[in-house]
């Protein structure tokens, strides 16, 4: 993928963070804005993760195709993933981390992904929050652009009291007209919260 298009992706997604609440439901991103996401979360997916029940899931960097998901469905998945972080900058850490169960258990309770898919989707939402928060940036490595994660640097933003009411409510449907959510489903998932430590970080 071009450089120019990553970089135009970071540019277009803080942009995105910005508006309103209600945009994270309303506004739609282009098919070319969901691949440039695609690729930064496929190149911060783990080669290699380990589940709280102990099975670990390898997945072949060289053989990206087996890890993929279709875009409508990757879609849906960074359009909650821009909600969990308008969650995260308003400080909403329960609305956020439900938010995100709801998500996986909407995702496993298909039967359709494999393990290596089921990761990734997990990963993909975890990179929209970090995006969208100012938590990934592009650094130059041996003359090529590559995707890291960077808390420290993430901007500061505010959110008003009715932008946090408005992803509350979001949220709150959007768990409500999903599939019930037990506490059992807490491990169901690679990464059951919705914190925005890379899933690299958390399989060791």
């Amino acid at each position: 993928m071009a450089k120019s298009a990553l970089v135009g992706a970071v540019a277009l997604a803080s942009a995105a963070v910005l508006g309103s609440a209600a945009s994270a439901a309303e506004g739609e991103l282009s098919d070319k804005s969901v691949q440039v996401i695609m690729e930064y979360a496929w190149s911060l997916t783990p080669a290699q993760f380990s589940k709280k029940d102990g099975t670990v899931i390898i997945v072949d960097k060289n053989k990206r195709e087996e890890a993929m998901i279709p875009l409508e469905v990757a879609r849906e998945i960074v359009r909650v993933g821009r909600i969990s972080a308008h969650a995260q900058v308003c400080n909403l850490p329960e609305d956020q981390v439900l938010n995100h169960r709801s998500l996986m258990k909407r995702e496993t309770d298909k039967k359709k992904w494999t393990d290596q898919q089921t990761l990734y989707i997990n990963q993909l939402h975890l990179t929209t929050v970090m995006l969208l928060t100012g938590k990934i940036k592009l650094v130059e490595k041996d003359g090529d652009k590559e995707v890291v994660v960077d808390e420290k640097q993430a901007p500061t933003q505010t959110c008003t009291d009715e932008q946090k009411q408005k992803v509350k409510d979001l949220i709150a449907a959007y768990v409500k007209a999903g599939p019930a959510l037990a506490s059992a489903d807490q491990g169901a998932t690679p990464a059951a919260t919705g914190s925005t430590a890379p899933a690299a970080e958390k399989k060791k």
